[in-house]
């Protein structure tokens, strides 16, 4: 497998074409320490064979150890993004979730944090999607096929190839070349190149995620160092030892005195396999008679078997556990990740978080390592899927939301939460007092849509309620009224005063009065029939 230091790819400008191959060297030099930790994640690394000690065919065997994957997965495993949260606005009336679904992120950001891990950084790249793709896509690389150059006052990449073809000869055959404001993609055709240069709005569409970044060191480190790599070989070793030893010694050796060559042969005088002889259970051989020149002082000689017991493999077994305990230590793991003796269960979670704590500052640290790029490459996306040309400042307390890397029972959340919301009540009406409860993303806005559902039934039924509840207290009111108004008339109150007295402005009498009243003779009169009336013929004939 070989890749060529340079690449001429016509259509390039001069600066171009430097940089290009700037990046491709960058590659090619960082490609054997990049594939060894690669195979070692992979468990495809056998340990190299060293003095004579131990048979060549046993290093064929293909024994390997996985432990340089534990080391990156334990980190990998308690840095989980869950999701990203806006104080300021609504996510989904940009579009965040369906960047989010678009992109399957919570997986992609996941193989990002391995590559990271396992290489130092890696890289997410915004692109414009095609016709028949979401319109804002991330894409993760890692450092095997892409690379950059780090501008330490901008916190930024100042540039980024990313390798999209190789042939079989290892050689690139697609690549794409980022630079500030523009983009150039290269395919390698029937041995032509040809060359697609597009102008954007975005700067640099490129983050790097790096683990353990430092001073001089903007790339960090990967969590396969070389203490780590040095102690996987040496218990890769001690494995084939050990594998060696159960072949040779894991059977009684025995020696015979007093006996002929001939007496240990197999059929046809050839020799006896040594499995054979390691699993036979009954041999015999005759007694040389007293007159046999081989027989000693002519008397019956009988040959006489000695045994050695059985070596014990505690030594190998010894030191493999003792090669895992320092590689514990050296990776921040608990002894009981990769120790085969000599640990226990912890007796508490207290004792848990104990054996826990190295681990899970690691993961934290990453974390903290990892949120400020992968901020801009969301940021940048949510950009892309609006149309917009740059980020609006208002998106800035845009965040990404990570899971606590330490494990705590869902009870033991539960009742801190709930701690919590006693001292600050109004926090149970909100999304962040769900989540002190211990309640995911998901169950979260499955709550808060119950919620809003619940509300409007009881709205429609608060309302319905009251306009039961005004129809009943009209009436009511009205009767008394009445009953206020017929106290007054009964008490001699003309009735269009007591109407006016107890709020009736509008009504209309016919002129009755109760019966407990008496009126004057000409009232009465009136009211029977009026001037023209019976009562007042009745009036005026003579008495």
């Amino acid at each position: 497998m070989t890749m060529f230091d340079t690449l001429t790819v016509p259509g390039l400008t001069d600066d171009e074409q430097r940089t290009l191959n700037h990046l491709v060297s960058e590659l090619k030099a960082k490609e054997p320490r990049n594939l060894l930790r690669q195979r070692l994640y992979d468990n495809k690394e056998v340990a190299r064979r060293i003095g004579d000690t131990i048979p060549g065919h046993y290093f064929n065997m293909g024994i390997v150890l996985g432990w340089t994957g534990k080391a990156v997965d334990g980190v990998a495993r308690r840095c989980n993004l869950e999701r990203f949260v806006w104080a300021d606005g609504d996510l989904d009336d940009i579009g965040a979730q369906q960047v989010w679904d678009d992109n399957n992120l919570a997986s992609e950001i996941n193989s990002a944090m391995v590559s990271s891990l396992i290489h130092g950084p890696s890289f997410l790249v915004n692109t414009l999607g095609f016709d028949d793709e979401p319109r804002s896509l991330i894409h993760v690389r890692d450092a095997l096929n892409a690379t950059g150059d780090w501008n330490a006052r901008r916190r930024r990449l100042d540039n980024f190839l990313s390798v999209l073809g190789r042939d079989d000869n290892n050689n690139i055959t697609e690549f794409a070349l980022y630079l500030d404001g523009l983009t150039i993609a290269a395919v390698k055709s029937d041995g032509a190149w040809s060359v697609d240069k597009q102008e954007h709005p975005w700067g640099m569409p490129a983050e790097a995620l790096v683990y353990k970044p430092r001073v001089g060191r903007a790339f960090g480190s990967s969590r396969i160092s070389r203490p780590i790599i040095g102690l996987q070989s040496q218990a890769v070793r001690s494995l084939i030892r050990l594998e060696g030893h159960m072949d040779v010694y894991s059977y009684p050796d025995f020696w015979l005195l007093g006996a002929m060559a001939k007496d240990v042969k197999g059929e046809a005088d050839g020799n006896v396999a040594a499995m054979a002889a390691a699993l036979g259970r009954i041999r015999g051989i005759p007694d040389l008679p007293a007159d046999d020149p081989n027989a000693r002082d002519n008397n019956l000689d009988r040959a006489e078997v000695k045994q050695f017991p059985a070596s014990t493999p505690t030594p190998n077994l010894a030191t493999l556990n003792a090669l895992a305990k320092l590689f514990a230590r050296e990776a921040s793991l608990p002894d009981s990740a990769v120790a085969i003796t000599d640990f226990s269960n912890p007796t508490s979670g207290d004792s848990y978080d104990a054996s826990q704590y190295e681990l899970i500052a690691e993961s934290e640290g990453a974390v903290s390592d990892w949120t400020p790029a992968l901020k801009r490459s969301h940021l940048r996306a949510l950009a892309i899927a609006n149309d917009l040309s740059e980020v609006p400042a208002e998106w800035s307390t845009i965040e990404p939301q990570w899971r606590n890397p330490r494990y705590t029972s869902k009870a033991a959340l539960a009742d801190a939460g709930l701690k919590q919301l006693q001292a600050v009540p109004w926090l149970a009406d909100s999304e962040v007092g769900l989540e002190l409860l211990g309640l995911d993303a998901q169950q979260i806005r499955r709550a808060l849509a119950d919620k809003r559902r619940m509300g409007g039934s009881a709205a429609l039924t608060a309302v319905a309620g009251a306009v039961a509840s005004t129809a009943t207290d009209d009436a009511a009111a009205i009767r008394a009224k009445a009953d206020a108004m017929g106290v007054l008339i009964r008490s001699g109150v003309k009735p269009e005063d007591a109407a006016q007295a107890v709020g009736f402005d509008r009504l209309n009498f016919t002129g009755a009065v109760p019966v407990s009243l008496r009126l004057p003779q000409g009232d009465a009169q009136k009211l029977e029939g009026g001037d023209g009336g019976a009562g007042n013929a009745d009036a005026n004939a003579p008495a």
